[in-house]
């Protein structure tokens, strides 16, 4: 079976003119995760004040990429503003946001991102897209047209259609996917503890983000064609492309007990739009790598 862990060179973004073949063997996306470990004891002793050791402990023990984020943005000013400090409850159900948001501030730090011009990305606790080529692109706006159904609506009408946010370019497709991408386990390894609705759109983020980056694609291939080759030629654009896809999918499953709590009714109703062939046809035409439409999902075949 496919069982081998995604290893692309996502350390640092290799300088090519031409794009290089994708690997041949079959590959999974997966990180460590253990959602059922034992944190009654974090909980019986939770402090507001001491919120962030609480955070680190939880993810030590469940999902330790959570924990190298939360260790790495420690300093950050803005982390305490992000979380609810009141209980143990009302911290499990702010993480989603916590989390997006230092994904945005790890992600973004000039000293890593420079903005549509190269990005970079934290994957999880051992792998980092670093300094991704993005040569500019269009506007994100310009998808609408392919988007026929209420679906995804409401993040529609913030990320497509806002004066402002629909001028962002590939940059924003990619910056909001990928801070969905660590809001999504940031609550599903505390969903037991989530009461409100703080974390119920994390997986709609996620799954509507991966239709706007393979609409983006779509639109880049038949409206911009000299865009298109360029970033086609791009290896670490594609290997960070494909690793979303397949890890979009993979935190969909594991996150999938909990989708009442963490997520719409629509959610698997845009996945299933996700997985049209033409939108197949584009993941697997830019990245080189065909991807598994079944069971397991996260995985090339």
């Amino acid at each position: 079976m496919l069982t081998a862990c995604l290893a692309l060179s996502l350390v640092q973004a290799p300088v090519a003119a031409a794009a290089q073949p994708a690997p041949s063997a079959p590959f999974c996306y997966q990180e460590p995760v253990q959602p059922t470990a034992d944190v009654s004891d974090i909980k019986a002793a939770f402090q507001s004040s001491k919120w962030l050791q609480t955070i680190q402990a939880v993810y030590q023990r469940r999902w330790p990429s959570g924990e190298a984020l939360a260790i790495a943005q420690d300093k950050d000013k803005y982390f305490s503003q992000f979380v609810d400090k009141k209980s143990f409850n009302a911290l499990a159900e702010s993480l989603m946001v916590a989390i997006h948001e230092e994904t945005h501030m790890w992600d973004l730090d000039p000293s890593r991102t420079s903005w549509d011009v190269s990005m970079s990305a934290w994957i999880n606790a051992t792998q980092k897209a670093m300094k991704v080529p993005l040569h500019g692109g269009f506007p994100r706006r310009e998808i609408l047209p392919l988007i026929t159904d209420k679906l995804t609506s409401s993040m529609d009408d913030i990320y497509l259609r806002d004066a402002q946010q629909g001028t962002y370019r590939l940059q924003g497709v990619l910056a909001e996917l990928n801070a969905g991408l660590m809001g999504l386990p940031a609550a599903t390894v505390v969903a037991e503890y989530i009461q409100g609705v703080g974390a119920s759109n994390s997986r709609d983020i996620v799954a509507t983000n991966i239709r706007y980056l393979l609409l983006y694609l779509r639109t880049a291939k038949t409206k911009h064609a000299d865009y298109w080759t360029k970033i086609k030629a791009e290896p670490a654009l594609r290997d960070l492309v494909l690793i979303e896809f397949l890890r979009s999918a993979y935190w969909l499953d594991q996150s999938a007990s909990y989708a009442a709590k963490l997520g719409s009714a629509d959610v698997d109703k845009i996945v299933a739009k996700n997985y049209a062939p033409e939108n197949i046809a584009i993941i697997e035409e830019f990245t080189g790598a065909k991807v598994r439409v079944t069971s397991p999902k996260n995985c090339t075949a």
